[in-house]
């Protein structure tokens, strides 16, 4: 008994002295000692473990585990971190914090996959666990693409592949491959036609683990054999016992080629599936291969477009008070020339028929290229291919803006579906947007010349030239009619007329080129956006002027822990630049002329938060063409010596004049971070400093939307003909979506616009707001959506509404959850929830 009682006495103590040491080590911020010996405390006591999570603040466990974790990720030591979440999951398995921090550290990682499981987690523990259910929103966007929610709800495209793999199965194709499976609603297909072997492959490890849920909920568990692999590493017999006799697959994007298809079924022709059955031969085909869709025809047409136009070419010379094009060859990402790297795309996408301003086909439809996906010879010579030379007569009179491609597939001899711009589906159409010096006005009686290629692995309008009436007439050219009926012009006849066009949008060799995101090129062309600006900082800078009345404004306060050494790279201090001058700080997301704006205005020091070289030599030129003092522009990261915030002091005892904050997403969403930004820079402002914007108003109207419904998640079994997908994807629906274009989408207002909340960035201290308001029905419906906007005001006079047919912002909607039938003079009363720059509502009568 005495040893007993030794014993306990001896385990008192030592429980005793490691939280003792664990507390002596936390106060001294040893996080990794400290989390050793509650490891150990909690190992001698799990007793204890409730006590000890629930210390307040720096001495709980978690506080410890969290810093610790922090510590360890910025020492790249990325397998402690697994392991000490591993170990604290082990002690606190129900602990939605630490679920939580352990997805938000994979999710920086770059492991958005294995994040949305410890998220998930942490939502099914806590569903009122904000911080987890916004995360799990975020990544659920990355996982699962809002296309497969309109994809599954696409009836017509469900009710065409399960006819034709019904086909080909009663033909005799019994063992099937489904590449890419998604949910796997093809390999259900396939196995209720009656396929005695059913395999599908899955890259996406979300996908693929939903694809399992909702095989084994529609009883085929055992029926469906699916696999974690990408096809092009699948080989017989360790993934597939045979060769099987039918592929199946969608695995097709807006431009045909960008997901992979024809690399993905040259792979399963030269290794999985069976060879293909002979076009001489008749009868069974169980002894031979074939593949679903059957073969696509490319179409296309010439556009006029102002919205693809003003993203993705600087419309005007003047904005703002400055000149844009005088030295400057602006360009977008998206190319269509013909040599395509990895750090360029070819075309961007668009549903054209919902496309802002609409559009105005210039060419008649054209047919582009053939591809048979039954023919594995074809496939492998697809990317060698010489280019098909087309000659496009133009039709009507506008500006050359773009390309627009769409296919039609031929799932069989039967069925086919298409994803032209006319068809109400759930794909949108490739876009190659004309660049340079090509964006000009043709008319009837030019032709368009156009090369059509496959390069690694993007189909490819490029080489694109206008022939006038009049040179064409100067040359002899032949038309053949080839089997896919294209009026081509021969290359021997076209080689001398082609010599003297413009074949690509190559600047002039004295400009500057400068790349910018199709966002920012938007912004550029936003001229109200960049005029309002203009009219506020002037009226700002006048004021700040006026009280200054030509006297040094000098700010003194204390400088403990914020002095900085502001040295440049040519020796130059920071206080050499902003003694006795105004301070204009802009930390706009991406390139901003909103400093040249401001100088131009009046001689104050602009300080622009650009890192690119590209973007800030492109800055000094337009400043050096605009007749903008060279001393007056400057770079703020060249001062800073600590990167990991841009809000900081222009020197010592020194204040800011304006600083100008990015409030608003291109998204339509609040930029992450912004109440807490403002608040930060409005202590780096002078007395009379001002933000800008000052103020940010919401507004939001109710609204009935079935094509919000269908984006947002299936809608029941119907579309998806029977079978149980919807509650397992609609997992991954999300309440608030975005880069809407509210002008166009189908809708039916159910209410005026309302104010929903405000957000007074000189004076709010916190980013927890909430608001209660009532809004009354003039229109009967059923209440499924409030999409959103903001009036974001710069000065009390000077404001700009993100919703008008020039802006470069697109809406944000929140989708209700169950539609709410409405009568017109119902009353709802509506609360509103910001939080961490989050909006979140909730709707009910009133």
């Amino acid at each position: 008994m005495s040893a007993q009682r030794t014993g306990r006495r001896g385990r008192v103590r030592l429980v005793y002295r490691s939280l003792q040491s664990a507390q002596d080590y936390l106060e001294r911020e040893d996080f990794g000692t400290a989390f050793a010996h509650y490891l150990l405390l909690l190992n001698l006591a799990p007793e204890l473990k409730g006590i000890i999570r629930g210390f307040a603040n720096k001495e709980s466990f978690q506080h410890t585990l969290f810093k610790w974790a922090e510590e360890l990720d910025s020492l790249s030591r990325i397998q402690d971190i697994f392991d000490c979440y591993e170990q604290a999951l082990e002690l606190y398995p129900s602990s939605e914090e630490i679920w939580n921090s352990m997805g938000e550290h994979l999710f920086s990682m770059g492991f958005r996959d294995e994040a949305a499981g410890y998220f998930h987690k942490a939502v099914k523990l806590n569903p009122d666990y904000t911080e987890a259910r916004e995360n799990f929103y975020r990544v659920a966007n990355w996982l699962v693409e809002r296309w497969h929610f309109l994809m599954l709800n696409d009836q017509k495209r469900n009710v065409a592949y399960q006819r034709a793999i019904q086909k080909a199965v009663q033909s005799g194709c019994m063992s099937v491959l489904d590449i890419g499976t998604g949910t796997g609603i093809l390999s259900m297909f396939a196995r209720k036609a009656g396929a005695s072997h059913v395999y599908a492959c899955e890259l996406s490890k979300t996908m693929y683990e939903l694809a399992c849920e909702v095989v084994a909920s529609n009883q085929m568990a055992g029926q469906i054999k699916i696999l974690h692999v990408k096809s092009l590493d699948m080989e017989v017999p360790k993934d597939l016992p045979s060769r099987v006799s039918l592929v199946v697959t969608e695995t097709v994007d807006a431009g045909l080629f960008g997901e992979g298809i024809v690399e993905s079924l040259i792979h399963a022709w030269q290794h999985l599936l069976l060879p293909p059955k002979p076009t001489s031969q008749k009868g069974s085909s169980e002894e031979f291969g074939r593949v679903i869709p059957l073969h696509a025809v490319v179409f296309g047409m010439a556009v006029e477009c102002q919205e693809i136009r003003r993203h993705h070419r600087v419309c005007f010379n003047d904005t703002g008070g400055l000149h844009l094009n005088e030295i400057v060859t602006w360009y977008s990402p998206v190319s269509n020339e013909s040599c395509i790297d990895d750090t360029s795309e070819p075309y961007t996408t668009e549903r054209m028929r919902q496309v802002p301003g609409g559009y105005m086909p210039l060419t008649d439809h054209f047919q582009a290229m053939t591809i048979d996906f039954n023919n594995p010879q074809e496939l492998e010579e697809l990317s060698t291919r010489k280019p098909c030379r087309l000659c496009l007569p133009v039709v009507k009179e506008g500006v050359l803006d773009a390309i627009v491609a769409w296919f039609v597939l031929q799932l069989d001899e039967d069925t086919n579906l298409s994803t032209g711009p006319d068809e109400e589906t759930c794909w949108e159409q490739a876009v190659y947007p004309v660049q340079g010096g090509l964006g000009r006005i043709v008319k009837p009686g030019n032709t368009l010349i156009v090369d059509v290629s496959c390069k690694n692995s993007y189909l490819v309008f490029h080489s694109i030239a206008i022939l006038s009436h009049e040179l064409k007439m100067e040359i002899e050219v032949n038309t053949i009619s080839d089997q896919m009926g294209n009026s081509l012009a021969s290359e021997t006849e076209l080689c001398d007329a082609l010599a003297n066009l413009q074949t690509s949008s190559e600047p002039k060799s004295n400009f500057l080129q400068c790349m910018l995101e199709s966002s920012e090129i938007a912004r550029l062309n936003n001229t109200q956006y960049n005029e309002r600006f203009k009219s506020a900082l002037d009226n700002i800078l006048s004021t700040l002027t006026s009280m200054d009345n030509g006297v040094c404004f000098s700010q003194t306060m204390d400088d403990q822990s914020t002095d900085m050494n502001c040295e440049n790279s040519n020796g130059q201090s920071c206080s050499d630049l902003t003694s006795d001058i105004l301070c204009v700080l802009d930390v706009s997301e991406g390139f901003s002329i909103l400093p040249l704006i401001a100088a131009k205005l009046r001689a104050v020091k602009v300080f622009s938060s650009l890192e690119k070289i590209q973007q800030q030599a492109t800055l000094c030129a337009l400043a050096e063409s605009n007749e903008i003092s060279k001393d007056l522009l400057e770079f703020w990261h060249n001062y800073l010596d600590d990167d990991s915030t841009l809000l900081q002091r222009p020197q010592s005892g020194k204040l800011w004049s304006v600083i100008i904050l990015d409030a608003i997403e291109i998204c339509g969403l609040i930029r992450q971070g912004l109440v807490e930004k403002a608040a930060l820079a409005r202590c780096l402002l002078r007395p009379e400093g001002r933000l800008l914007p000052q103020c940010i108003k919401i507004y939001g109207m109710l609204i009935e939307s079935e094509t919000l419904q269908r984006e947002s998640a299936v809608q029941g079994k119907e579309a998806t003909l029977g079978f149980n997908i919807a509650p397992f994807i609609n997992q991954f629906k999300v309440p608030v979506h975005v880069f809407l274009h509210l002008s166009t989408l189908p809708h039916i207002r159910l209410s005026e616009p309302v104010e929903l909340l405000k957000l007074d960035l000189m004076s709010l201290v916190t980013d927890e707001l909430c608001s209660e308001i009532r809004v009354q029905v003039h229109s009967s419906g059923r209440l499924t959506a409030i999409p959103f906007w903001y009036e974001i005001y710069l000065d009390t006079d000077v404001n700009l509404n993100t919703w008008n047919d020039t802006s470069h912002w697109k809406q944000a909607a929140f989708v209700l959850d169950n539609p709410i039938q409405v009568i017109s003079g119902d009353e709802l009363r509506l609360k509103i929830q910001f939080h961490k720059s989050t909006i979140s509502m909730t709707v009910n009568h009133g």
